[in-house]
This record gives structure tokens, C-alpha cells and sequence, in this order.
């Protein structure tokens, strides 16, 4: 990369001028005029030396310049004290061939890392919401931006298969209702506002748990079974399959055994088992309850514990809703006193992500149903249907349009989901970046009818933006990747379609008789693989026609 190998010359000249220590930056300047890449090291370390930025900068360059390679063409000054980077031609022109290779944008930063990725975590019994969407489409890009810069990954889902919740379906079932969801809804209702209902509701948890009734047990197994059964069918739609399935049926039992075994990191208050987080600057949870049974503290306890079971991880993620973020911070605390927890415990990393939100802050479809995960992408679905009429190709553009408008946005920030704008096919949207996408392999099939095949022979003897933006992918992934953040990737394809679909409104790029039109082609081909690759990451299909 090359702001990478930027860096290290950088670094070199500051050690022959005795500056260490500090960190600085090393960016794409705003303006293309400023050059490839800028950094802003003389600023940073004129604060230290008591030296004016522009003189130190003019010291830093002289440096660089003795060690300058052969691909940068020009250092200059700008500014206070920024120093510029303009590539040579010849560079570009190699590294836009390279960005029509298949392993381009790839490396091996995460080589020898083994990540367990914990994400989606739907509760059988419950609908697929739309923060369990918000969940998966951001797990599933991490962990493709984690395999892509040469990690090796497993993903895991981690599901509440007992609890109060799954009493109240089996009760709503063992009344008549035979969808579990609505099951759920109508148990959470009763349990509410009848007592007896409550009464019953927490007689058939009890018996879920013991497994001591045979038809609450038959009901129980049967509605997980088609709950799990309809979760696989959305997991389908979207891309994603999961190495592990985590229940806390068996976490449960295994969050107990924790609790027990360290009677001095727990403590009784009015017959529960809590821990006092305030020791540590947290907040007091209860891990059993009165009644003896896990909450969900324990059973996360026990999720710690599974997956030291399942694999043997060098680091774990969990993608969860910010709404939990406190919470969280309170089991890994619990989880890091623990001795045959806290190595594990000290190697999760949470991600959190905000809400999604229809404008106006409703939360409720088209039909005036509380939207799920499934109805979102069957009233968008629908929405596209008037251009769309292919049933593969409507999923794909269907999920695009969910997919980018949450990846767009750093995670931990709330969403308005606009159906309009998400689903245009020339704003910044899943949708735009697919048609463009197919809009570049239809140029390539137009030129190879036409004879013309694409060429790097007879380069433009200027640079054009595109090139530019090609030689920043590299990077991009690599910021995503470490920062688990792939708006940065969603951010990048959006400019480069946007310059690609200004060079294809500036001029014909399939011209039988103009020497150009080979190299134009040539760079109309790594745009497309660049945007395929890219659109992977987020999670995202790629359609070669729209």
C-alpha cells in the first residue's frame, strides 16, 4: 500500500532529523491539486521542537527527498506546513492494472488471527427485528473485511431458546395460536394484565426448564424448531451462514456452574446472586434470580464459557444494539474475575450499532404493522417491484438497499431508513452502486462485440480521477478492517461510482476508431472489479445486469 510505504520514508527522515515518538497522519488530500497523499507531520512535531511548521517542513522534505523512490514524483509544501505527494504517471497506470486482480485491496495485517465473531442473535419464539437486520448486516461485512485482510474467522450466533419469552409463546400456543411470533405477542399481552395468565406463564417456564411436561416440552420443541427453521430462510436472503449456534438452553446450566464456583466474585441480596458493579465503576446485576433461574447475565456467563469450548480464539467481536452497551460492560467486568473467564473476557471487543428508524420516527410499515426484519424486506421488495421483475435480482437489490443504508453510517449511530432515497438508482444507495456496477460489465460486452478489447498499452498521458480513487482501496479496507467500521468502505465505492459515472456521461468510452478506448476500457474494467469487491465487503451481491 502505498500510503503505507509512504510512511515508513516518512518515518526514516524523522529519525535522521532525531524527531520520535509523536504520530501523524498520512492522508488523501480534499483537493486532488495537493497531490496523492499528504501528511501532517511537521505540524505535529513543531509543537515539540519549538520550530516554525514551515521550516521544519522544508527540513523533513530534504530528507525525504535523499531517500525519495522512484514512483513518487514531486514533494511539496503547502499551507502551514503540509507535505505533499504526487505520484508519477507510470505508478498510477501499474496500480490500475493491478485493481482489475482479484486479490487486490487484500493483506495480511490479521495473518495468524483466529476471530470469533458473535452476531445477529435472534430469540426463537420472537420475530427476526429490524435491529437483529442491523445486527447481521454488520457482522457479516466485519467478518468478511476480517478475512480479507488475512484473518481466519468463525461466526456465531447466540440465541435465547428459554426464558420468560418462550413461556409466553407456549402459552399463547398452548391457547391456539399456532404462529410463534404472534404466539409471543399475544402471551406478553396476558402476562401483563391477568394474573392467572402470569401465574400459568411462569409454571410452564419452570417446566420448560425441568423439561418435567410432556406436551409444554412437545410445544416447546416444535415451536423452536420452525422459529430456527424461519430465521435459516432470512439468513439465506441475506448472504450469511453461521459456523456455530449458540443457545442459552445450554449456557444457562453453564453460567450456574460460574456463579457457584465463585462465591467471591457474586454476593446474595434478598435470595438472588448479584454482582456489584460499582466496584468497579459499573452497576449492580442480578446473574440468578430469586426463583433460582439464570437471567440473562448468567447465561451470557455462559456464552463466555462456550465459546472457549468451541474454538480457541485469539480474539472475539460480539455486534449488538448500543442499548446494551452498560450491560455488557457489567458481564465482561463479572466475566474478568473469573479466573477460567478472564483471559476470554479480555479479548472481546463489543460492537454496538444505533437504531433504525422510518422518517418521522415511526417504526410501523406501509400495511401499519410493527415492522420486522422480514417485513422490511418484503415492503421494499415490493416497492421495486415496478422496475424490477426477476426474483434473484430483487432480492439482491432489495437486501442492497437495507444492506448500505446501515453500512453507510458508523455503527454506533441511529438510521432513518428512506425508502426513496434507499432504494434510488442515482443517489448514494445500495442500488446505485449495483447498477454502476452492471452499467461497467455492459460497456465491457458492448466493446468485446465491437472488437475491442481492453488494453493498457496506450495510456491517457493524463491521470484521471478514477485511477486515483483505485489507488486508495487498498487503504480503505485496511481502515475499515481495524477500525470495524465499514461505512469507510461503503463511503469509498459511492465516490469511486460517482467518478466513474461522470467519466461515462464526459465522453463515448466505447469508440471503435478512437485509440483511446482501449485504455478507457481498461480502466472501466478495474473500476468494476474494484466495485465487486467492494460490494462483497458490505455484504453485498453484484449483478452483472440491472
Amino acid at each position: 500500500m502505498v500510503g503505507h510505504n509512504l510512511r515508513k520514508i516518512i518515518e526514516e527522515s524523522l529519525k535522521k532529523l532525531s524527531l520520535e515518538g509523536d504520530s501523524f497522519s498520512v492522508e488523501v488530500p480534499h483537493d486532488p491539486a495537493h497531490g496523492d497523499y499528504a501528511t501532517n507531520a511537521a505540524l505535529v512535531y513543531a509543537k515539540n521542537t519549538g520550530k516554525n511548521p514551515r521550516q521544519l517542513a522544508e527540513e523533513i522534505k530534504g530528507e525525504i527527498e535523499n531517500n525519495k523512490p522512484e514512483w513518487v514524483q514531486e514533494v511539496t509544501i503547502a499551507g502551514p506546513g503540509f507535505i505533499n505527494f504526487t505520484l508519477t504517471r507510470e505508478h498510477i497506470q501499474k496500480n490500475t492494472k493491478s485493481a482489475g486482480n482479484e486479490d487486490y485491496g487484500k493483506n495480511t495485517s490479521l495473518e495468524r488471527q483466529k476471530i470469533l465473531i458473535e452476531y445477529t442473535d435472534p430469540n426463537p419464539f420472537k420475530e427476526f427485528h429490524i435491529g437483529h437486520l442491523m445486527s447481521n448486516s454488520i457482522g457479516e461485512s466485519v467478518s468478511r473485511l476480517l478475512v480479507f485482510s488475512g484473518a481466519e474467522i468463525k461466526r456465531a450466533n447466540f440465541q435465547g431458546d428459554v426464558g420468560m419469552h418462550v413461556a409466553m409463546a407456549v402459552w399463547g400456543m398452548k391457547k391456539g395460536e399456532t404462529d410463534s411470533g404472534k404466539a409471543y405477542a399475544k402471551g406478553a399481552t396476558a402476562f401483563k394484565e391477568d394474573i392467572q395468565a402470569q401465574t400459568e406463564i411462569k409454571e410452564i417456564n419452570k417446566k420448560i426448564y425441568e423439561e418435567s411436561d410432556p406436551e409444554i416440552t412437545k410445544i416447546y420443541k416444535k415451536g423452536r424448531k420452525e422459529s430456527l427453521a424461519r430465521f435459516e430462510e432470512i439468513y439465506k436472503r441475506l448472504g450469511t451462514r453461521f459456523d456455530f449456534y449458540i443457545f442459552e438452553s445450554e449456557t444457562g446450566p453453564l453460567g450456574v456452574e460460574l456463579i457457584k464456583k465463585n462465591p467471591n466474585v457474586f454476593e446474595e441480596s434478598d435470595g438472588a446472586t448479584i454482582y456489584k458493579g460499582e466496584k468497579v465503576g459499573l452497576h449492580t446485576r442480578v446473574f440468578i434470580n430469586s426463583e433460582g433461574f439464570p437471567t440473562y447475565e448468567a447465561k451470557d456467563l455462559g456464552n463466555f464459557k462456550r465459546k472457549t469450548e468451541i474454538w480457541d480464539p485469539t480474539e472475539l467481536v460480539v455486534v449488538t444494539g448500543n442499548e446494551i452497551t452498560d450491560y455488557f460492560k457489567v458481564v465482561r467486568a463479572a466475566a474478568s474475575e473469573i479466573p477460567e473467564l478472564a483471559s476470554i473476557a479480555d479479548k472481546t471487543k463489543h460492537i454496538p450499532h444505533g437504531m433504525l428508524r422510518l422518517p418521522g420516527g415511526k417504526m410501523s410499515s406501509r400495511t401499519g404493522d410493527v415492522i420486522t426484519g422480514e417485513s422490511l424486506l418484503n415492503d421494499v421488495g415490493e416497492t421495486l417491484k415496478e422496475k424490477i421483475t426477476d426474483g434473484t435480482l430483487l432480492n439482491q437489490v432489495s437486501v442492497s438497499a437495507i444492506k448500505y443504508s446501515m453500512l453507510k453510517q458508523e455503527a454506533g449511530k441511529d438510521i432513518i431508513f428512506d425508502f426513496e432515497k434507499s432504494l434510488s438508482f442515482t443517489g448514494d444507495s445500495g442500488p446505485y452502486l449495483q447498477y454502476t456496477h452492471a452499467r461497467c460489465n455492459s460497456l465491457l460486452h458492448k466493446a468485446q462485440e465491437e472488437g475491442i478489447t481492453p488494453s493498457d498499452e496506450t495510456p491517457l498521458t493524463e491521470t484521471l480521477p478514477l485511477e486515483r480513487a483505485l489507488l486508495h482501496f487498498p487503504e480503505e479496507v485496511m481502515k475499515a478492517t481495524h477500525e470495524y467500521s465499514p461505512h469507510y468502505i461503503a463511503t469509498y465505492l459511492h465516490n469511486l461510482a460517482s467518478l466513474f459515472n461522470t467519466f461515462y456521461a464526459e465522453a463515448p468510452i466505447v469508440e471503435k476508431d478512437n485509440l483511446a478506448s482501449a485504455y478507457k476500457l481498461f480502466v472501466t474494467q478495474s473500476v468494476k472489479e474494484t466495485l465487486k469487491k467492494g460490494l462483497f465487503l458490505l455484504g453485498i451481491e453484484a449483478p452483472d445486469k440491472m
